[in-house]
């Protein structure tokens, strides 16, 4: 069930080939989902109709489709209308759409839990509404979204174990390539989770005291 130490020394640097892809999938993915999750945050709060609805359909299908059909329409639907994209930029593009859906609606929620108050002074300054949300509203709010976000950073980095579906050279498709040659699928397999496990549990207990941190500054 385990790898040796020997099979560990000789599969390592081809694993942690595939994890260098891994996070760079995951890190183009949440840094560019995060963008849009703003951007469809702020649309969804728009006084027009017409920007409101837009960004809430491209919001529901993101939310609604899950990754892995969100991963084959842009890495093999899209080809049927001309347009070809990599696996690398398929995945991202896949991840990021996915992202942004997801952390449009923490983005609004934290927008909506700022304090009216805060709101009332920028008027009472003279703000504009955009000098309002650039300078006193999103500062606020991405404090109260940063858990919450880093949460889901996490998910989306386990989430590009889907990418091995499009031929994406990651962690995963690493193991089964060692897999296929070696028939140690098994081996193979726990040795990526392994360091899946490295990165994602040390990650999570920093989300947990983000968590306990931010609600400890909430009561106060």
């Amino acid at each position: 069930m385990f790898p040796t130490s020997s099979e560990l020394s000789e599969w390592l640097p081809r694993l942690l080939d595939g994890l260098k892809v891994s996070v760079q999938v995951a890190g183009l993915s949440i840094t560019l989902g995060v963008l849009l999750g703003m951007m469809l945050a702020l649309c969804v709060m728009s006084k027009s109709a017409w920007i409101r609805w837009s960004a809430l359909l491209v919001v529901e299908i993101g939310r609604g489709a899950p990754a892995l059909v969100l991963l084959q329409f842009i890495y093999f639907g899209l080809p049927n209308t001309g347009l070809t994209l990599g696996s690398f930029a398929a995945a991202v593009i896949a991840l990021a759409w996915n992202t942004g859906a997801y952390t449009s609606e923490i983005i609004r929620g934290a927008i909506q839990a700022v304090p009216d108050g805060q709101r009332e002074a920028s008027v009472s300054l003279g703000l504009s509404p955009f000098q309002e949300m650039r300078d006193i509203i999103l500062p606020q709010a991405l404090r109260i979204a940063l858990p919450p976000l880093l949460g889901f950073a996490i998910l989306i980095f386990q989430g590009t174990t889907l990418c091995f579906t499009i031929a994406l050279p990651e962690l995963v498709s690493k193991a089964y390539y060692i897999g296929s040659n070696t028939f140690r699928y098994l081996p193979a397999i726990v040795a990526a989770g392994g360091l899946y496990v490295a990165i994602c549990l040390p990650a999570s207990f920093f989300v947990a005291w983000m968590e306990r941190r931010a609600s400890r500054h909430a009561t106060h």
